[in-house]
Parts: C-alpha cells; structure tokens; sequence
C-alpha cells in the first residue's frame, strides 16, 4: 500500500540514491514512494519515521521525518471505514511536507545528529506556465503546528514589495502559491522570508530564506546590435585577415542553450571570385577571409547576410534572426598609372611663359581621386635648362606641360622631353613600376617676329660748328634677331625738329642735312633732339639722338637709344665732341 512520495528537493541528482527508514513497518522505493511492508495498525491518530537519504557516490546524507495521519473512524454500522486506505488516497493529492532536515556529520565517535535551522531547498519554477493560477509551489510546515496552532506569512520582493502579491501564502496550512506567469527576463529570481508565528504573534521559528528560481524557456530570438554592419578589408589580403564583427544578444538565460548563440553566414553577393570568400567564428562572430582574390577592381563590396540561432546554433530547435555585413574592399595601390601614349606633342611660341603646351593621358585603375590615383609627373630627361614643368589637372589626371621660362625658337627649334609618371602614393608591396610609366613628349617652338634693337656701342665723332650740309655725324646699325626670317631693316625718322639730319634708309648712316645752328630756338639746353627708327618687316625700335653744343674741349655727349618694342630696350650710346 503506497501513501506518500518522498522527495529531496536540492540533493544530489545521481541515480544511486539508496533510502532507509527507522520504522520496520515502512519502505521507501527507488522513486521516492512510501509503502507499507505489511498490514499495520497504527495506535494513535498519526504516526511518524524517519526516512533518510544516501547517496554512497557523493558519500553525502540527508533525513527527513514522514508523518502519517489517520482519519477518524465511524461510529456507525453501513457506512464506510475512514481507515488509512481513503486517508492515504487523500495524502497523495498533496505535495511532500518540507520539515526540519537534519544534516550527519561524520566523527570519530560515529554520526552525529545536528538540527539545522527552519530551511528550504531553491524552488524552481518554470517562466510561461499556462497555469491554471494560482499554482501551488511548495508547503512550508514546522514540527511545532502538532503543539500549537501556527500561522505563516511571507515578506520580500514578489510578496509584501513590489511587485505586490506575485507569491502568497495560505497562513494556516503554510502551502505558497505563485499567482501569474513569470518571465524570466523580468526577474530572474526572488529572495523571499517565511516566517512562522502563533496565534500571538510570538515567533515559533527562525525566519528561512526562501529562493525562487525562473527556470528559463527559449521565449526569445537573438537580437542583433546592428541590423546592418558596416566593414572593409583591403584588396589582395590574405586568407584569415579580420574583417569585423557582428555581435548578437539574446535574452535567455546565457549559461544554458536557450541563450547559447551561434552565427553562420547564410549568403555571399556577389559570388566572385568565389561563392565562399568569408567565413564566421560561430561563437564570437568575427568574420574573416576565407579565400583569396579579393580585388577591388572587379568586386568593390559584398553583401553578407548572417545568421544568429541559439540553442548554440541548432536550427531544428534554435530561434533565428538575421543581419546584413556589408564589406567594402578598400583600394590598394596595386596598379601604376600608364600613359595611354607612348609619344606626346605640342608647340610653344618663342618668348611666352605659363603656357599649356601639351596634355598627357594616364590611366590608373586604382581609386579615382585618392592617392592611389592620383598622379605625379616629372621630367626626367630632355629640359636642362628648366623651361618646363609638368603639372596635375586635378579632375581628369592629365599632365599639363607647362612653359615657365621663354624659349628662343633661334636657340632651340624643338625640345624631347622624357617625362615619368607615378602616383602620391607609393605601389604596394610587390608591385613594380609599368613600361608604361614614361612617355616622351616633343615640343616644337615656333618662330615669333621680334623687333629690331640697337646694341650697346660707342661711337667717336668730331664735330665743329659750321659743318656743311652733307656731313656724316654716325652710323648706327639695328639688329634684328630673326636671323631665320630672310628680313631687312630700314631705317627712318620720327622726330627731327629742325630738320637738320638725314638717316640713311638702309645702313641707319646719319648725315647733316643743314648747317646746324647753335643759337637756334630748337635748341634747349644746347642740346639737339632727334629721333630715328629701324624697323623690320614688323615691329621696330625706337633711337634717340641728342648732340650737344658746347664750348672748345672735349665732351662726352649721350646719345640714349631707346626701343619702344615689347619688351622695350633701353641702350646708351655716347657721342664725344672736340
């Protein structure tokens, strides 16, 4: 005959629990059931044994007391006996007493009984019960309510503080109820006091901690931080270079499999060069390459959708959730710029400055507008004397050959520069500069009219007063520098006030052309102005005649030629007169 199930809430969980009782009368099974080994008449209306508990793996034992209560018999022919048949039927609706555990102590002298203060194992209770509320959880009893009447309560969070009333009590048979559903993610657990007073309010125990444990369920998906992640990895890098990270939370309990994530990536966009270019540490979710090949020429970014599951990755009983990696594959300079020519050319007239006199085409294929892309140009070979530079168009990359200082189409017809091209940035490791990488340019220099001009020279005359008509004063000779141009110069005047000179209109000889007279009103200052011209087939230069005159001696009188070409020359001449 079975009354009642033994449990040892709290124990050892191993399968080798062996029980034993002090009462002949009764045995424990293996599954904690209490039976009677033989009919038994039970003299009181109760009776009470100790049942204990041993665990030989552990060497660990725990006891507790059973007590059996009888109902009360009647007193009447034809009615049914409340013998201990229908009391035990009742006794098993109900939860097991938790009563006055004992704990053994092994010493020399054998076992040794010590009473523990009023205690209660963790009670677990499992988040999302459907109820129905309120549900029982466990009867606290003391071995006193046989002696006095006993009245419990329970004060803490969840019971007496907020939240209010989660837990209560039945204050005259101690069972403790919980009234709703818990989430575990809400609270994980409870710490509550149960006290035990009489009718008085007199304490009868020390008051027990009672703790309470939501057992986790797997009620939520792993959460990723990001919904979209955002990563770069640099072109041409190894297998198992990092990348990022991806990170998943998930509300479950972490020490077990409900909130144990495990990240996979589901798909790759684009495929290239291979479907599997990535790959993820399930556990920390770094994601790494897993293939070579990487080039941002081809593949500038991939789409990597991930997966995070818990139940530590199983996809049969784990909840999911996903989120987007996007990778950008970052430019390396792994490309030299080339010339789209091997030859260049352009034309420069003589004589300017800060002109464009050729454009130089590169290709590069790294990142526009980075230095990686950028180009640098630089003559190498062809230009001396430094008349040009090679400048950097910053929109399109084109070198822009550039005077900055006059050529002279009679010095030099033609220049053949050799010009080299690199970029801001130095190549990556292994890479080599391109045959491509120089160029050379021809720059013809056209041939520009320029104006005549007077050199620098000095000239001796003598001159008395009364010199007849006819009388050859100098000669002055202009040269014209476009000595390839087959010119004549042909002198002429502008400005003779009296009209006492002549120039010759091919040599620039000068010659009286009246007898010059030195009280005159054209003379100021005794001195005589006079201006002549030379002139090519285009422009011309100016020359500026002065005589002065002056008393018997010798004098050095000046003679200023001035140009009045583009750029304009400035010489001296000095006239002496005795």
């Amino acid at each position: 005959m079975s009354y009642v199930s033994v449990k040892f809430s709290g124990c050892s969980e191993s399968k080798g629990i062996r029980y034993e009782t002090d009462n002949l009368d009764f045995k424990v099974r293996t599954d904690g059931t209490v039976y009677a080994t033989k009919r038994v008449q039970i003299p009181s209306e109760q009776t009470i044994f100790m049942v204990t508990a041993w665990d030989h793996q552990a060497l660990e034992r725990w006891e507790t007391m059973v007590r059996l209560l009888v109902g009360e018999k009647s007193q009447h022919k034809g009615h049914k006996q409340k013998g201990k048949k229908n009391m035990s039927s009742d006794l098993t609706q109900l939860p097991s007493d938790t009563l006055l555990p004992w704990r053994h102590h092994q010493n020399s002298h054998g076992l040794r009984r010590q009473k523990r203060d009023w205690v209660i194992p963790p009670i677990n209770v499992p988040e999302n019960s459907r109820g129905p509320f309120p549900q029982q959880l466990v009867r606290i009893r003391s071995d006193k309510d046989s002696e006095i009447h006993i009245r419990y309560s329970i004060t803490g969070v969840g019971a007496d503080q907020p939240p209010m009333e989660v837990f209560n009590i039945d204050p005259v048979s101690g069972r403790m109820y919980v009234t709703r559903p818990m989430d575990r993610e809400e609270r994980a657990s409870y710490h509550l006091r149960a006290h035990a007073v009489d009718m008085n309010g007199n304490k009868v125990e020390n008051p027990i901690d009672l703790y309470i444990y939501v057992i986790d369920m797997n009620d939520n998906r792993p959460e990723f931080i990001n919904q979209v992640y955002n990563g770069s990895v640099d072109e041409g890098s190894k297998p198992g270079t990092y990348v990022m990270t991806v990170t998943a939370n998930d509300a479950d309990d972490s020490t077990t499999a409900n909130g144990m994530v495990r990240y996979r990536i589901v798909t790759q966009t684009p495929q290239s060069p291979s479907q599997n270019m990535f790959t993820i540490n399930s556990e920390t979710g770094d994601i790494v390459t897993v293939a070579a090949g990487l080039d941002r020429e081809k593949v500038q970014q991939y789409t990597v959708i991930v997966q995070a599951t818990d139940m530590e990755g199983n996809l049969n009983y784990g909840l999911s959730n996903t989120a987007t990696a996007i990778i950008m594959v970052t430019d390396v300079n792994d490309n030299p710029p080339e010339f789209t020519a091997s030859t260049f050319s352009g034309e420069v007239p003589e004589n300017r400055v800060e002109v464009v006199v050729a454009n130089l085409t590169v290709m590069d294929r790294d990142q526009p507008h980075s230095p990686n892309w950028n180009a640098v140009y630089r003559i190498i070979s062809g230009d001396p004397s430094g008349h040009f530079t090679v400048r950097t168009d910053p929109v399109t990359n084109e070198g822009l050959v550039t005077v900055v200082r006059e050529v002279d189409y009679e010095m030099n017809r033609a220049f053949m520069l050799t010009v080299m091209v690199s970029n801001q940035a130095p190549l990556a490791s292994g890479i080599q500069m391109s045959f491509q990488s120089t160029a050379g340019v021809t720059i013809s220099v056209t041939d520009v009219n320029e104006p005549p001009y007077f050199p620098t020279n000095h000239k001796l005359i003598r001159l008395e007063e009364g010199v007849p008509t006819g009388t050859t004063l100098m000669t002055f000779s202009a040269v014209d520098p476009d000595r390839f141009m087959q010119q004549a110069v042909r002198y002429s005047k502008l400005s003779d006030p009296a009209n006492w000179l002549n120039i010759n209109a091919t040599n620039g000889q000068i010659t009286t052309a009246a007898v010059l007279d030195r009280e005159s009103a054209y003379i100021k200052n005794n001195v005589y102005e006079a201006t002549f011209l030379a002139a090519d087939n285009g422009d011309y230069a100016q020359l500026s005649l002065r005589i002065a005159y002056l008393e018997a001696g010798v004098y050095d009188v000046p003679v200023i030629v001035t140009d009045s070409g583009n750029p304009p020359l400035y010489n001296m001449s000095i006239i002496k007169v005795k």
